[in-house]
């Protein structure tokens, strides 16, 4: 996600990389050139200064003794998500942020989306009557990395969250009683995290949620959100090809923009703490379902 980071704030006017913390070596030789100091560790960087904030792009494990070590350093952080492997690890960072009054944002970068900014804004407004059911689909071209696959909580946690963050941002509902299922095909010897999930939730206002997860997808890595209501039914493939790469990247700067706007004293516009608290609590609850199936 680091490099996806940079590659999406290369066409930025806004948001200028000035330092990376890198502790790998041969991650930092793969780095593309940029007028960006390259140091090994997080100490290092802190210590040159110079910095306006910070994006955490860490292993998901790494998330919550990162924000921690950023905190002291008094650090406004945009974190990528899910901000920890727990629910207890979001609600510690967005409780340290809160208590210090530093800007936090979490790295939801489905909320800037412009076809899902503007479905959203369908819904609210009662465009599509109430709401049935949302159901939302990401399905990866292929499986991670064994390494990205030990430290990423599972396919719920690591993947499911995008879909538990969308669904309340786009209904303004919380979850309730939720069902799950791990898929028993191709299964891989990884705990909690199968080639393929699905969950199906009852919403606080009544709403039915679906979440469809799954790691083989012969055109690549794709999302897409279906919403039923009693006045008109959408689907939205927001990330699909032939324009999956515009959309993500888009997504990643006005999400990055965004955030330099909030530590310039904006209203944040993405994500926060406790968003990140709720979708993995969410998270969390679909993972422990499905493994007692």
């Amino acid at each position: 996600m680091g490099r996806n980071h940079l590659r999406a704030l290369a066409g930025s006017d806004t948001v200028n990389v000035i330092a990376i913390a890198e502790p790998m070596r041969a991650a930092r030789e793969a780095l593309p050139r940029l007028n960006a100091a390259v140091h090994p560790d997080l100490e290092s960087m802190l210590d040159a200064g110079g910095l306006d904030a910070v994006l955490v792009c860490v292993p998901s494990d790494f998330h919550l003794a990162t924000v921690k070590r950023l905190v002291s350093a008094r650090m406004p952080i945009l974190c990528e998500k899910p901000v920890g492997v727990t629910a207890a690890d979001a609600l510690e960072a967005a409780e340290l942020m809160s208590a210090t009054g530093l800007p936090f944002q979490v790295g939801f970068w489905r909320r800037f989306v412009p076809s899902l900014v503007e479905l959203r804004e369908r819904i609210v407004s009662g465009e599509l009557g109430e709401i049935y059911m949302v159901a939302s689909f990401q399905w990866d071209g292929q499986p991670p990395s064994a390494y990205f696959r030990t430290h990423s909580g599972g396919i719920f946690i690591d993947m499911g969250v995008h879909e538990f963050d969308q669904t309340r941002w786009l209904t303004g509902q919380e979850f309730g009683e939720i069902t799950s299922l791990f898929c028993g095909v191709a299964a891989e010897p990884w705990p909690g995290d199968p080639e393929s999930a699905q969950a199906m939730a009852e919403l606080s206002e009544g709403t039915t949620a679906l979440v469809s997860l799954g790691r083989r997808f012969p055109l690549g890595d794709v999302c897409k959100v279906e919403v039923f209501g009693t006045r008109n039914a959408v689907e939205c493939k927001f990330l699909w090809p032939p324009t999956a790469d515009d959309v993500f990247f888009g997504a990643l700067r006005e999400q990055a923009e965004s955030f330099a706007r909030h530590v310039h004293g904006a209203e944040r516009e993405g994500a926060g703490g406790h968003d990140a608290a709720a979708a993995l609590a969410a998270a969390e609850r679909a993972a422990l379902r499905a493994a007692r199936v």
